[in-house]
């Protein structure tokens, strides 16, 4: 297992990994701690993860990415925070992404920073953005299901996904557009990958 990219940021850093789904994770450094997102187990980036800050706490955005989220809750002894409702003592805000029945999702949005992240609605890689549509796109299976379009009209300077480089520049911009071309992308997938379902 090779990491693609290490990409820190003011407020963290982002781990993708060399893969073809590019299975992203995520450090958020708050109020002096840090706190693990849907982490794969990446010596290096948890190392610069843990330079940052100490360890708060992990969480689980969605429930087939258990990845390496309880095995580093248990290295470092924090909370592990599974499809969490709330995360008190925090300025993080839990949005509800999906509650189904094999579906269950998470977003954490921080307004103090304009940070989303979001595990599997959105993402940044060629399965979710196709080529010439934007940076960002709807998780195949949601392009037609999607009513709450998490994260638009909000002030996003910082889009962190499951898969895929994180966005830095015109986030919000690009999560607005993510959501008016949902459908036609949908339309335009190959066959081959309109059956894919990512599990981790």
């Amino acid at each position: 297992m090779q990491t693609k990219l290490i990409v820190p940021f003011e407020h963290g850093l982002t781990w993708v990994q060399d893969e073809w789904m590019q299975r992203a994770s995520h450090a958020l450094l708050v109020d002096g701690k840090v706190w693990l997102i849907d982490p794969v187990d990446e010596p290096e980036a948890i190392e610069q993860a843990r330079q940052l800050g100490e360890i708060a706490g992990v969480i689980q955005l969605l429930d087939r990415h258990p990845r390496a989220c309880r095995k580093l809750a248990e290295h470092y002894d924090v909370p592990l925070h599974r499809l969490p409702d709330d995360l008190p003592g925090t300025p993080l805000q839990v949005v509800s992404v999906l509650r189904a029945k094999r579906w269950q999702e998470r977003a954490i949005w921080w307004p103090d920073t304009g940070t989303l992240v979001v595990a599997e609605l959105l993402g940044t890689n060629d399965y979710f953005a196709l080529s010439g549509r934007g940076p960002v796109g709807v998780h195949p299976f949601m392009r037609g299901l999607v009513n709450r379009k998490v994260g638009d009209h909000l002030p996003v300077q910082h889009l962190l996904v499951g898969h895929g480089a994180p966005v830095h520049e015109g986030a919000a911009e690009a999560v607005a557009a993510a959501y008016q071309h949902r459908v036609r992308d949908l339309l335009l997938m190959p066959k081959g990958l309109r059956a894919f379902v990512p599990t981790r």
